[in-house]
């Protein structure tokens, strides 16, 4: 979480994750207040809760007359306030901003804290910009007006991949959970970098263990989505062609009761997200794709790899084969276990098992 330059009690935090942007700066705030200037540890803030202490004050910036009650509250002491009390100004949702001339004007012996639960882009410097709404000009200046000023900058970034089991180990802990490895695999997959979920997914798991470990089929069972996490491992094996592995997850998904409808409309949704997966070759094609398909660019992105391994025509027979499979289980031609495993079986290459032939009568030419 880097800072830019920082002379002043003056912080702009913002990014592409609203809850852990809320829980810094309900840590910066406690700092701020007690003069604790320990190393910035998201991982172990329990609430985004400001807290109420002496000289402490909130605005948001999308209020009519926001300006001027933000001045009002760096230069105001309190009638019953210390001297030397640390006067703290919070401006919520500070993309609003109308006038950025209040970050040069805020006096330098009150703290000031701009919370945006949004990424604010500092303003390109070319010839010749084309004109742009005030508003909008002003939410570009933010950043540069915090920086003029002396100001620090934290942008606070969406949880990459490899950071969710950590972020998801640590949360877990300052909650009182056990959880198992596997359950947090489990939760990582169902609810990607979502980190305020993250912690009310694992309030409710620990609620629902009483004390006892959180197991990753407590995950399958509590949390919405993880079944799709299920998917994603069966999908994985399919394209690896790891026809054991895809077989095993296969019947586990159906022990535990899981509908073939169900496994086949996600089976058709993850072979979707591979098709623009494949199809991706930057980080904005990810957000583009994402908006497409109704997805998130987190899901495109961990599939990537994956999807160098398939073409358009595997997705293509891949939607072929699963159609029929729904349609011979729907209209009773096959037993359902049996056209599933078919299903799985075509899908990982294996030649005798195509579920289309129980359709058209025929084996389909190749």
């Amino acid at each position: 979480m880097p800072a830019t330059r920082r002379g002043r009690s003056l912080y702009l935090i913002h990014g592409e994750d609203p809850y852990r942007a809320r829980l810094r700066a309900a840590e910066l705030v406690a700092s701020l207040a007690t003069g604790d200037e320990r190393p910035s540890d998201l991982r172990a803030q329990r609430s985004t809760d400001l807290g109420s202490p002496l000289g402490l004050s909130r605005h948001d910036a999308r209020d009519a007359g926001a300006v001027a009650q933000i001045e009002l509250s760096g230069r105001s002491q309190g009638l019953f306030d210390a001297v030397d009390e640390q006067r703290i100004v919070v401006v919520e949702h500070a993309e609003a901003l109308k006038d950025t001339d209040v970050v040069s004007r805020f006096p330098p012996e009150a703290a000031l804290v701009l919370v945006s639960e949004a990424k604010i882009q500092t303003r390109t410097r070319r010839a010749a910009p084309k004109a742009k709404p005030a508003a909008e000009a002003a939410v570009a200046d933010l950043p540069t007006a915090v920086e003029a000023a002396g100001g620090a900058i934290e942008h606070i970034a969406r949880l990459l991949p490899q950071e969710l089991g950590g972020w998801i180990a640590a949360r877990a802990t300052l909650q009182g959970v056990e959880i198992a490895p596997d359950a947090i695999n489990e939760l990582g997959a169902a609810v990607g970098p979502d980190s305020e979920r993250i912690d009310q997914e694992l309030a409710k798991l620990g609620a629902f263990a009483a004390g006892a470990r959180v197991t990753g089929a407590d995950v399958r069972t509590l949390v919405s989505g993880a079944i799709e996490s299920d998917i994603f491992e069966l999908t994985q094996a399919v394209v690896r062609r790891d026809s054991q592995t895809a077989i095993r997850r296969l019947e586990s998904l159906l022990a535990e009761g899981q509908a073939p409808q169900q496994i086949i409309a996600l089976l058709l949704w993850q072979f979707r997200v591979l098709l623009f997966a494949s199809a991706m070759r930057s980080n904005a094609d990810a957000e583009r794709s994402a908006k497409a398909i109704r997805s998130s660019a987190y899901a495109i992105g961990k599939w990537q790899a994956f999807a160098r391994r398939i073409s358009r025509a595997d997705v293509v027979r891949a939607y072929e084969v699963l159609y029929a499979t729904d349609l011979a289980i729907k209209t009773g031609r096959i037993e359902e276990k049996l056209a599933m495993t078919l299903c799985v079986l075509d899908l990982c290459g294996i030649q005798a098992a195509d579920p289309r032939e129980l359709v058209v009568g025929e084996p389909p030419r190749r």
